[in-house]
């Protein structure tokens, strides 16, 4: 691969994922450090950039062979269906036509991915009711990336300048993530964990496991999973040589890991690994799918309806996460390198 590049999907159309994404190619200082891409649809992305006075150039291209990353031009690989998004598209509302854009635009995302053409994706927010509408039968981005590059190993991990976590359990209610949890599901993330922070260069990464429990259980008197499935996984993942310690409260652990204690967190259930990272402000926070053949993250917000088509869209958490991604490429062609693998 000559460059590498990262692909940029577009999102929901009705969202903010087109102006985020404009703006971010528009500012060329940013782009020349990461060389990227769009996939998705010219138009939705030429009408955003004319409403927002931006001097860019939108390119379709037919490959991601013909990118060529340079200021003030946007490569777009346009995903042509009979059914390309209207001009009138309403903004900030949920509908079919944009849920499908979104999923062929990441699937074909996947497909270079996968062929080794490009070297990540980043995604811009898409929305859960739409891709519903849309009949398209995964629940969010985790769920499409994983199936359809054929992965079985794979989790979600939230990052910001101050905080890493990883979770046990994703989009499910609590009554199903209780269900979920084993000893084999903790060791497999707090392995995904470790392979995680080697691929962006720490060593000997300290990985934290957050227990399930108030006080992690208070040794039994607040329930049994973490006695029984925490702490038995923790045990085998030290045997393995992985620097793994807990369950620690998850009311303290995250404190510890924003001082220095800790390099990563394992949360046990989605919100116990959103909030704090959220708490510490969005604009700074990426989302990344750890366990997949190529790199992704995206942007740690939504779809932003309440504000899509009023040009206050912030892009700064779309940047990040470009530059993460690009973070996590050199570091593991340095990782690769290093250790001949």
């Amino acid at each position: 691969m000559k460059q590498k590049l990262i692909a940029v999907t577009m999102g929901d159309a009705a969202g903010i994922g087109p102006e985020i994404i404009v703006k971010t190619f528009a500012d060329a200082a940013f782009i020349a450090g990461y060389p990227s891409f769009v996939i998705g649809d010219a138009g939705v992305l030429r009408r955003q950039a004319a409403a927002l006075g931006l001097k860019l150039d939108i390119r379709e291209v037919g490959s991601a062979a013909e990118v060529a990353p340079r200021p003030g031009v946007l490569d777009i690989l346009h995903v042509h269906r009979a059914d390309t998004l209207p001009v009138d598209l309403p903004l900030g509302v949920v509908s079919a036509a944009a849920g499908q854009a979104a999923f062929d635009a990441i699937r074909t995302a996947i497909e270079l991915a996968v062929r080794g053409d490009i070297a990540g994706i980043c995604t811009a927010p898409i929305h859960k009711e739409a891709l519903a509408a849309a009949r398209v039968p995964y629940p969010g981005h985790t769920e499409m990336l994983a199936d359809l590059s054929g992965t079985r190993d794979y989790a979600m991990m939230l990052v910001n300048p101050t905080l890493r976590t990883i979770l046990v359990t994703v989009h499910c209610s609590m009554l199903d993530a209780i269900a979920k949890l084993s000893i084999e599901s903790e060791l497999r993330i707090i392995r995904l964990a470790y392979r995680a922070m080697r691929d962006l260069g720490i060593e000997r990464p300290r990985v934290a496991v957050a227990g399930l429990n108030p006080h992690a259980g208070e040794g039994g008197l607040f329930g049994r999973e973490d006695l029984d499935i925490v702490a038995p996984a923790i045990r085998l993942a030290q045997k393995e040589g992985i620097d793994a310690s807990g369950p620690w409260p998850g009311d303290t652990v995250f404190m510890n890991a924003r001082r220095g204690r800790f390099d990563i967190v394992v949360a046990q259930y989605h919100d116990q690994g959103l909030i704090p990272v959220k708490l510490a402000g969005v604009e700074d926070g990426v989302n990344i799918t750890v366990g997949l053949p190529f790199v992704r993250t995206s942007p740690d917000h939504g779809t932003a309806f309440d504000i899509a088509g009023k040009g206050i869209a912030d892009p700064a958490s779309l940047q990040v996460a470009l530059q993460t991604a690009h973070q996590f490429v050199r570091s593991r062609a340095n990782h690769s390198s290093t250790t001949g693998a």
